[in-house]
């Protein structure tokens, strides 16, 4: 492909951001929560931060993703700077737009790092990159990729972290195991909760068929707000507790909603979970995400591709 290079100056890939220390747990929660959370609910939260030492791994796997998304681009002979915007941590969206601007950066391609679209996180990651753009006063405009949730690059990336999971079980056991996706569960008021959960679905189908595995089942994780509110369901440790009543012997987690490990990865599945399933008698195994996996990467590439396409 050959690049218009006075179409799109750079690539903008938006995460949502996670603290690098103890210090930065509490002011990190306050920019996520805006108010809505109990603050009892946040202390629960700030200490699962800090038996990980108050350190997300979201910045420095998206900045490996970003990297590897640059070097795949340049490959395929689309030389773009590719930035590196957060929602809720540094660097903050206002101040990368900013250093886009000084860069001279007028067009860019969005990447939104949110497997499923949905107003708390699709609608909300635009929105905060429009007023970031707005209180910088920079001149820049972002047309954005579609979503990741049927991308054949992020199917088979996923599909290759269960398979891996699966082939640690014994030959005869594997068939019989149960597939977990899970994705955040978002409250029922949120207007795009029914797309939400059909692409939650959709994803789950694709790679169980592409392994070719029938026993699955999609599940919900790391719900917040009051306790009064609905959200989706079931929960993932609901699930498991029911499993282990049917008998189940093995389970693999697979964080389908995520693109890269963060707390709610690390703590709600990898201690959590576990426990549960250890009480159930299950034996669990998580999947890895995404992360900055080639294939992934690749699909990434495809997704900033086909915007580039439309004007070429």
């Amino acid at each position: 492909m050959t690049l218009n290079q006075d179409t799109f100056d750079a690539v903008l890939v938006i995460a949502f951001g996670g603290p690098e220390k103890v210090e930065d747990i509490r002011p990190f929660l306050r920019n996520v929560t805006q108010g809505r959370i109990p603050a009892e609910r946040l202390e629960s939260v700030a200490r699962h931060y800090e038996l990980f030492g108050g350190r997300s791994p979201v910045k420095e796997v998206t900045l490996r993703q970003a990297h590897a998304l640059k070097a795949t681009l340049k490959n395929h002979g689309m030389p773009l700077a590719v930035y590196v915007g957060m929602r809720n941590w540094h660097p903050l969206l206002e101040d990368t737009v900013q250093q886009m601007s000084r860069d001279g950066v007028n067009r860019a391609v969005g990447l939104i790092m949110s497997v499923y679209q949905s107003r708390s996180s699709w609608d909300q990651y635009q929105t905060d990159v429009a007023n970031a753009i707005a209180k910088a006063g920079v001149d820049l405009s972002i047309e954005y990729t579609g979503p990741l949730f049927d991308h054949p690059g992020f199917i088979e990336a996923v599909s290759n972290q269960v398979k891996h999971c699966l082939e640690q079980l014994p030959a005869p056991d594997r068939q019989a195991a149960h597939i977990l996706f899970t994705a955040h569960s978002i409250p029922h008021s949120d207007p795009k909760v029914e797309l939400y959960a059909k692409q939650v679905d959709d994803s789950g189908a694709f790679v169980a068929r592409k392994l070719d595995h029938a026993n699955w089942q999609r599940a919900y994780q790391s719900r917040s707000g009051r306790p009064q509110d609905s959200w989706l369901e079931p929960d993932v440790n609901d699930v498991l507790r029911e499993l282990g009543v049917r008998g189940v012997k093995h389970v693999v987690v697979v964080p389908i909603g995520f693109v890269s490990d963060n707390i709610e990865v690390l703590y709600d599945l990898d201690i959590e979970a576990m426990e549960t399933a250890r009480q159930a008698g299950i034996t669990l195994l998580r999947a890895k995400t995404a992360s900055d996996d080639q294939v992934f990467v690749n699909g990434l590439a495809d997704l900033v591709t086909r915007v580039l396409g439309r004007y070429l």
